[in-house]
């Protein structure tokens, strides 16, 4: 694995952190929500007081990366004594209800992702009104201090995209097929944005439905069959790069996959060569640090980034960190 420098990246120097995994983490398959009422994590921990951290993120339904984030904010919640609750919802104005619902529930402490910004924008306020410290990660760090959150955790998607399009230049690519399966998502438009940035060659974006595999691997097949001159292809979630090798089979291209985020069937394409590199931006630290630096800052006031993003990618990784990754992505860690 090699963090990504200079124009290709930088992986925050600001976040060093020494972990205690937590024995017995797993996630596959995308965890279903527990709503706003759910709870997981907790135990004594801590010798503080007993506090509760409410989360709501964009994933959709089985999205395996936001099982790995959920694994680090339960670790942390079990370190730290918190009551850690987890919702989700794939379109932004059941977001804003979900973060209301929080608010209710006069959580301790929020985190809430920003894939759709202008639709959780006025909830996010009333939370930080209503004096409720809230956190963002993973997405729309660029709105995270406008809307008031302490800091945000997660990578620069901008930054992350271009270093992919710069490593596909390095493997000869000439025209890159961005596939996002997210539409409206701010984040995966900024990742295709940077690899068009990062890139020589011609990037064309694909719109598919991510919680939908049969369609979204026939749209990807179907681009592939009439295109031939596709000879990378580019998926922004774990999920979508077995989806897209299956399409590319398929349509008997011999288009080059390459993907954000890690899970294990990921890191078994990584070995068998059927996906050329991925890009890590530590899901299971976005977790953990959230909730961490919300329990550090109710018991010492504690905030980090200095007004700036708390950084934990992008790392590329490809075949050769496979040995490790089949670890850490087997006990639900990566």
């Amino acid at each position: 694995m090699r963090s990504v420098r200079s124009v290709r990246g930088v992986l925050s120097a600001g976040l060093v952190a020494s972990l205690a995994l937590v024995a017995g983490c797993s996630g596959s398959g995308g965890k279903g929500s527990e709503g706003a009422s759910g709870a997981s994590g907790g135990g004594k921990g801590a010798g503080t007081p007993r506090m509760t951290i409410g989360m709501v993120s964009h994933s959709g339904e089985g999205d395996t990366f936001w099982d790995i984030v959920q694994n680090g904010a339960e670790a942390a919640a079990a370190k730290d004594n918190v009551k850690f609750l987890y919702a989700n919802d794939k379109e932004g104005s059941k977001q804003a209800e979900l973060i209301q619902s929080y608010i209710d529930a006069k959580v301790d402490g929020l985190i809430v992702t920003l894939a759709k910004p202008q639709a959780v924008q006025a909830a996010v306020r009333k939370a930080v009104a209503a004096g409720i410290p809230v956190i963002t990660v993973n997405s729309g760090g660029e709105f995270s201090k406008a809307y008031g959150a302490l800091t945000h955790i997660g990578q620069d998607e901008s930054v992350a995209g271009q270093a992919v399009g710069e490593e596909l230049d390095d493997r000869h690519a000439k025209k890159v097929l961005c596939v996002i399966h997210e539409q409206g998502n701010v984040s995966l438009e900024d990742r295709c944005a940077g690899v068009r940035k990062g890139f020589h060659g011609s990037v064309e974006n694909l719109n598919v439905d991510g919680t939908n595999a049969p369609a979204s691997q026939s749209s990807v097949q179907a681009k592939l069959q009439s295109d031939k001159s596709i000879d990378a292809i580019v998926t922004l979630g774990a999920p979508m790069a077995a989806i897209s090798v299956k399409a590319r089979d398929e349509a008997g291209s011999e288009a080059q996959v390459a993907t954000f985020d890690l899970n294990p069937a990921v890191v078994r394409l990584l070995k068998a060569k059927d996906v050329t590199f991925a890009v890590d931006q530590q899901p299971y630290l976005q977790g953990y640090e959230a909730v961490d630096l919300l329990w550090l800052h109710r018991t010492n006031a504690d905030v980090l980034g200095g007004g700036k993003p708390v950084l934990t990618g992008p790392a590329l990784v490809s075949g050769k960190d496979v040995p490790k990754l089949e670890e850490y992505t087997g006990r639900g860690t990566r």
